[in-house]
């Protein structure tokens, strides 16, 4: 294990996500964003089949800081019920590895 982790959201609206992704890494919650779209979101939502061009905020960070940054996507995040999810990095470049810890340190913990 790594201790870094990519944390995924999604939105309809690509200011707000590109918003959402600069926030967190000026924040220090992230220690970069990547966003990608638009894809097209097929889902049940309320009874009905919904679609929607949807944009991808792919964060990377540390397991330590998920609660946080859950927290600040939920509060900057329009939907009702935002994707919020993280993928554990088993593997991956050490240099990489210590690039994202050293990036998501926030001043008072250095």
């Amino acid at each position: 294990m790594t201790g870094i982790i990519k944390v995924i959201t999604t939105g309809d609206n690509r200011d707000i996500i590109e918003d959402i992704g600069r926030k967190l890494v000026e924040m220090r919650l992230a220690a970069c964003a990547q966003i990608a779209g638009p894809i097209k979101s097929i889902y049940w939502w309320k009874g009905k089949t919904e679609e929607a061009e949807e944009w991808y905020c792919i964060l990377k960070t540390t397991e330590n800081l998920y609660k946080k940054v859950e927290g600040a996507i939920i509060k900057l995040h329009p939907y009702e019920l935002p994707e919020i999810m993280a993928v554990r990095i088993d593997e991956a470049l050490p240099a990489y590895v210590q690039w994202v810890m050293d990036e998501t340190k926030l001043p008072a913990q250095t």
